[in-house]
């Protein structure tokens, strides 16, 4: 059995993780790389492996830093099943073909620039068409439910608590009369976050690979939040501004109209300030939501009970068509626009982040995490001049940065949940998905508490699993 890692190493995007198992291959998730456009290019564009000759995929979460090459995977030759839950399927429908569309639109719109600049133009990645062709070779599987997917490999989804329908990846292996149990934890969660259930601990395995972002950090808490929000909306309207939130459509946005909502009936929000969600894709995802209570924990599905749904709000307006996007450009009252891409390296957000972040009286509140080299990450980090659409736009907006809202485990989350695995029977843990400062951090933090074999991966570096 053969593991060979070939994304999401020293860096947060691209998860992909291939496993060789009697003679099969098993993709463990096939993300988007995201950062320096140059670069992503190259990677997103070429496969370091050939698609014809995958069997199956396996995906963690819809999240396209983990699920985005999946139509160009298709396109590319893969024919086999891509194995999810059904919550993750039934949002990948929709977020793929809502990434490919974005695609197409940012292509054609850099392309008009390029052609004023005699500059040849720009293909998307893939197609809606092809994004759909992808969505057709899902095979749903529940939480706890043990499915046979390749000679001597048994798939078992276990509940993460990171995102709707996000899962802990569990393989039984049985090779050459050998039997190796083996995780990918995916993206994992924090416990106690509104409206999921908590991680929930797969029991033990031979062989982990786990996510690391936060392996360095530990994360504000979350009562904190209605406190912040409080503050900031009242900072912001008192000078007639906008508030601008990057956001991710699955997860955050939904924690996010959770948490305005309390405001809203706790009487701590204007209730002439409107919530324009500018996202059709979140819309859409909202909407899935409804379809899948067995991800609630209870006081969501208590709350939905009583006929008090958090998700849906009254001062909640809802912008499909890019038409009614460019008119929030002349609404000049004090609002609230939350928009993806959620690390602002595409869609609806940058065009609100060109119009409006060289106004002193714009907040751009920053909720989650951005990569190395991405336009959220340079806003983060305060840089006095970004470029948007390849232009220089000085940052005069004030920035509010909360690691409150993070669906990632922090460095003493993922010890708590790591720290549950039998010394005796753990072989081997890799840690994915996490900056070098977080990974080596979380290493050192492993073996400190026992774990002694913890590597950290090189992109194409193969292990052999025995």
């Amino acid at each position: 059995m053969k593991l060979t890692f070939y994304g999401a190493t020293h860096g947060v995007t691209g998860s992909s993780h291939l496993l060789t198992v009697n003679g099969k291959h098993i993709l463990l998730d096939c993300g988007l790389f995201q950062g320096r456009r140059s670069e992503s290019i190259a990677l997103n564009r070429n496969f370091p492996f050939k698609p014809k000759e995958i069997d199956a995929v396996v995906l963690s979460h819809a999240h396209t830093d983990h699920s985005g090459r999946l139509p160009l995977l298709v396109k590319e030759g893969f024919s086999g099943n891509i194995y999810a839950t059904a919550a993750t399927r039934d949002l990948a429908v929709v977020m793929l073909q809502d990434t490919a569309f974005l695609q197409q639109r940012d292509a054609e719109f850099i392309s008009k620039k390029h052609a004023r600049k005699n500059l040849p133009p720009v293909e998307p990645l893939y197609t809606v068409e092809d994004a759909q062709l992808a969505t057709e070779q899902f095979f749903a599987l529940p939480y706890h439910r043990t499915l046979a997917i390749s000679d001597g490999v048994e798939l078992t989804f276990y509940n993460s608590g990171h995102i709707l329908g996000s899962s802990i990846v569990v393989l039984d292996v049985k090779e050459k009369h050998k039997h190796i149990r083996f995780a990918f934890t995916g993206d994992l969660g924090r416990p106690h976050t509104p409206i999921l259930k908590d991680p929930e601990f797969c029991g033990d395995v031979h062989y982990l690979v786990t996510e690391s972002t936060y392996g360095n950090r530990l994360h504000k808490p979350k009562d904190e939040v209605e406190r912040i929000l409080t503050d900031v909306i009242e900072r912001t309207y008192r000078r007639n501004g906008k508030i601008l939130i990057p956001a991710f459509s699955v997860g955050r946005t939904q924690e996010l109209l959770y948490f305005f909502n309390q405001l809203y009936h706790a009487g701590k929000m204007p209730k002439d300030m409107p919530i324009f969600l500018d996202s059709p894709l979140a819309q859409d995802v909202t909407n899935v939501y409804r379809y899948h209570p067995e991800c609630f924990d209870k006081e969501m599905n208590r709350l939905i009970a009583d006929d008090k749904h958090p998700l849906h709000l009254e001062n909640v307006a809802y912008t499909r068509t890019a038409e009614d996007s460019k008119k929030l450009n002349d609404y000049h009252k004090p609002c609230i626009i939350m928009a993806g891409s959620g690390m602002a390296e595409g869609g609806r957000i940058t065009h609100h982040l060109a119009n409006n972040i060289e106004n002193p009286n714009t907040t751009i509140l920053i909720v989650g995490y951005m990569a190395e080299n991405t336009l959220g990450r340079k806003i983060l980090e305060r840089e006095p001049e970004v470029n948007i659409f390849g232009e220089p736009f000085k940052v005069r907006a004030e920035i509010i940065v909360m690691n409150n809202f993070s669906a990632h485990a922090d460095r003493a989350e993922l010890l708590d949940y790591i720290g549950k695995f039998s010394r005796n029977e753990m072989r081997r843990i890799f840690l994915v998905h996490g900056e070098d400062a977080a990974t080596e951090s979380l290493r050192d933090g492993l073996k400190s508490i026992g774990f002694s074999h913890v590597e950290i991966p090189s992109h194409s570096q193969s292990f052999e699993l025995i």
